[in-house]
């Protein structure tokens, strides 16, 4: 590493508390944020500090953008309710004048081939599938017996939506896009996570911490950091059940690829194509088994990417601005981590508040996608600066490649 790499975080020491060590130099931080940093790093188990990276900024339980290493505990809420949430992306041997002068095409394609959208109870699900298709039940058959063992123990999570939801993509943030990078080559670039049945085992587990907590008295500063113990019997249940979730998320990203792949395919005009070296499937919501510092601990990523030496990751910016595919440095001071993308610089409300239609298809007039109302929270002005994010975390990650979108699906 060098001199110019060297320590590029700064250390906050919160009263009562481990340290905090931030990667936000450049980066503005609401103070929100960081009081709920300062609440995290009081709670008794976490291991030496809390790590906040770049795109850090107030979030529910644990702030996004955080890696708390814990022993001998877990807290269901800072993993969330998108268990497994992350990103995936293929390079292809396609490049920018292979495709179609318009790419709408090849956009209804994606949607067509992809349920995405928000769930509702009227009629049939646009998000969900009606039947699932064959590749989809074959991948839930290998899921389902797990699923079921869950279920046994917390009757709780068996009506979820599970096989409808595997392949598809969701709302909010979550997205598909078809990508140029430095070289003109095209990429395929996508993000969501566990679906309704994460929601479900997420929100189930959080409510079972928080009873665990009034049964044994104890105090919190933020009633969304209830724990479960390691050698409980919900313990043991919510690793169980958060790794299969993660699985059922790493399983949605790559059945979605292969439906997007397909669909691109066939678009009039695309010439036949492979892959290229470079296929990343990375979780960025999740907690894991991990050694650091001399201890083998869980860590929790709240919004943020494992980056050990050498392990290929994703930084998205927003619907209107550059994303990375980068490698992971192994700096051991973030737990190798990194962040897991820009991060919002100000809520969805106060987005819808501030800008306008006209703003959106500014920025975002040369990118085939959504131009209407529902999707002003999402526009790139809502997020930070990516440039300023990447300079912040120069010694956790290098960039390989740089992605612009032309087409970006979104819920």
């Amino acid at each position: 590493m060098s001199n110019r790499d060297a320590q590029n975080y700064e250390v906050h020491q919160p009263k009562g508390g481990v340290p905090i060590k931030r990667w936000t130099r450049g980066v503005q931080v609401e103070q929100d944020a960081i009081e709920q940093l300062e609440r995290i790093a009081q709670m008794p188990f976490i291991h030496r500090w809390v790590a906040a990276m770049p795109d850090v900024h107030l979030g529910i339980g644990a702030t996004v953008g955080s890696v708390v290493p814990t022993v001998g505990a877990v807290i269901p809420a800072a993993v969330g309710v998108d268990i497994g949430c992350g990103m995936m992306a293929v390079e292809t041997s396609l490049v920018a004048s292979d495709l179609p002068d318009s790419l709408a095409e090849v956009r209804a394609a994606i949607e067509k081939a992809v349920p995405h959208g928000r769930t509702t109870n009227h009629g049939r699900d646009k998000g969900a599938w009606h039947d699932p298709p064959a590749p989809v039940t074959a991948v839930w058959k290998q899921l389902e017996r797990r699923f079921d063992a869950i279920v046994a123990k917390h009757k709780a999570i068996e009506k979820s939506n599970t096989a409808v939801h595997l392949g598809t993509l969701g709302t909010g943030n979550h997205f598909i896009e078809v990508c140029l990078d430095e070289r003109d080559r095209v990429w395929f670039m996508l993000h969501s996570g566990s679906r309704g049945v994460g929601n479900r085992i997420g929100s189930h587990f959080i409510a079972l911490a928080k009873e665990e907590m009034k049964r044994w008295f104890v105090n919190l500063p933020d009633q969304n950091l209830a724990y479960l113990s390691e050698g409980t019997q919900y313990f043991g249940d919510y690793v169980e059940a958060v790794e299969w979730a993660q699985d059922f998320a790493r399983h949605n990203r790559e059945l979605m690829m292969q439906a997007v792949i397909k669909a691109v395919a066939g678009c009039k005009g695309i010439p036949p194509f492979t892959f290229g070296a470079t296929a990343v499937n990375c979780h960025h919501n999740y907690v894991a088994r991990e050694h650091h510092y001399g201890k083998d601990v869980f860590v929790t990523r709240k919004g943020a990417v494992r980056a050990r030496e050498g392990d290929l990751g994703i930084i998205p910016g927003s619907m209107g601005t550059r994303s990375y595919i980068v490698r992971g440095k192994g700096n051991a001071e973030s737990f190798h981590s990194c962040s897991h993308g820009a991060g919002r610089a100000m809520s969805r409300t106060e987005a819808r508040k501030r800008f306008t239609l006209a703003d959106h298809r500014e920025a975002t007039a040369n990118i085939e996608c959504r131009k209407d109302e529902d999707v002003i929270d999402e526009t790139p002005m809502a997020y930070k600066d990516i440039d300023a994010v990447m300079e912040a975390q120069r010694d956790l990650v290098e960039v390989v490649h740089t992605l612009r979108q032309v087409v970006c699906v979104k819920g």
